[in-house]
Formats: C-alpha cells, sequence, structure tokens
C-alpha cells in the first residue's frame, strides 16, 4: 500500500496548521465533489440526519431534488447552531431510497451541493436503504463537523 502524505490532487501540501485538510492521494480515483480522508482538530459535532422537512416537519414537495435542497439547508442549520461553517464538514452520510434516482439526478444534486457547501468536499458516503423513518421521505443526510 501506498504512503499517504496529505498532498492534493493539485500538488500543494496541506498545511499542518489547517484545522480541516483534506487527504486525496494519487494512488485512488480523483474524488468529484467530495475527499477520501479529511484531518481535523478542534470540536468534534456530530449532525443527526436530516430529511427534507419543513419547519412543521412536512416533507417538501418536488421529489428527490427539493427533498435534498431542503435537507442539505437543514443540515447546514443545525451546523450554524453549533458555530460551524460548511468548510468544517468533514464526513457527510446520504441515504436514499433509490440509488438509481440519486444517480439520475446527480448532476442538479451537483448543483445545490456546490451553491450551498461551495468548496467544501468532505468525506462522502452515498448508500440506498429500504426506508427512512418518515414514508414520504427518499432521503436523508447526516454529518460531521470539526470546529477549529
Amino acid at each position: 500500500m501506498a504512503a499517504v502524505d496529505g498532498r492534493t490532487r493539485a500538488g500543494r501540501r496541506a498545511a499542518e496548521s489547517d484545522p480541516v485538510r483534506r487527504v486525496n492521494p494519487f494512488e485512488l480515483p480523483k474524488p468529484r465533489g467530495y475527499s477520501h480522508a479529511t484531518i481535523a482538530t478542534g470540536q468534534l459535532v456530530f449532525l443527526a440526519a436530516q430529511t427534507g422537512a419543513d419547519r412543521d416537519a412536512r416533507i417538501v414537495d418536488g421529489g428527490l431534488v427539493a427533498q435534498f435542497d431542503r435537507a442539505v439547508q437543514n443540515l447546514l442549520v443545525a451546523l450554524a447552531a453549533a458555530g460551524g461553517t460548511p468548510e468544517h464538514l468533514t464526513r457527510i452520510e446520504i441515504q436514499v431510497t433509490s440509488i438509481d434516482d440519486y444517480k439520475g439526478a446527480s448532476r442538479a444534486i451537483g448543483n445545490i451541493w456546490r451553491s450551498l457547501l461551495g468548496g467544501a468536499a468532505p468525506a462522502l458516503t452515498v448508500a440506498e436503504v429500504r426506508r427512512l423513518w418518515d414514508p414520504e421521505a427518499v432521503l436523508q443526510v447526516s454529518g460531521h463537523a470539526v470546529i477549529p
């Protein structure tokens, strides 16, 4: 196994003093919108899974893309309440009831991701699940953050 030195694909070595460092070794496929590993120092924040629910706990209309947009917004509200910002995200997990639907909407999801998270590229897992707590929800988003 090749050693991981923290060097980014652009060749810039992450500074040891950076509170959140993304690690993408050249030996692994180039990530698109995420990082293979994240090293962080600071206060750990665990973010509960968020669905596309509004303040009244109603799932928003518009299907998977609208639910993704609202779920990420909800996650960021929780993160902000804990004192964090998108660049403090170290890991995101997305659970969907149809991986095929998620892949089919990947362009729209990517646009939402970039508009809400900017350049943040945390470690990412996307997994298909049979169902979620709210029967109208087609996805949920959870995460971890480290606030310096």
